[in-house]
């Protein structure tokens, strides 16, 4: 993603979403709704390592949205860009 806007979105919802399956049962009871309870045990494996990923998306989005903000704040002799 070259729009640095986007990436930080796109990033923060993702690390929301995991992060209120990790933390609350929403999964869990939707998975045992479905009839796939069994599967609850592998949950771990899955959504930790999405959350420490969507984090580590954020804060390198973050970073790019900073650069891309200084770029364009840069001054020539005196003058905005």
């Amino acid at each position: 993603m070259k729009d640095p806007k986007r990436l930080l979105r796109v990033s923060i919802i993702g690390t929301a979403l995991v992060a209120l399956c990790c933390f609350t049962p929403v999964l869990v009871i939707l998975l045992g709704v479905v009839g796939l309870s069994a599967l609850t045990g592998y949950l771990d494996y899955v959504l930790l390592p999405a959350l420490v990923v969507f984090v580590g998306l954020t804060i390198h989005a973050i970073q790019r949205k900073r650069q891309a903000d200084a770029c364009c704040t840069s001054t020539f002799n005196g003058e905005k860009k």
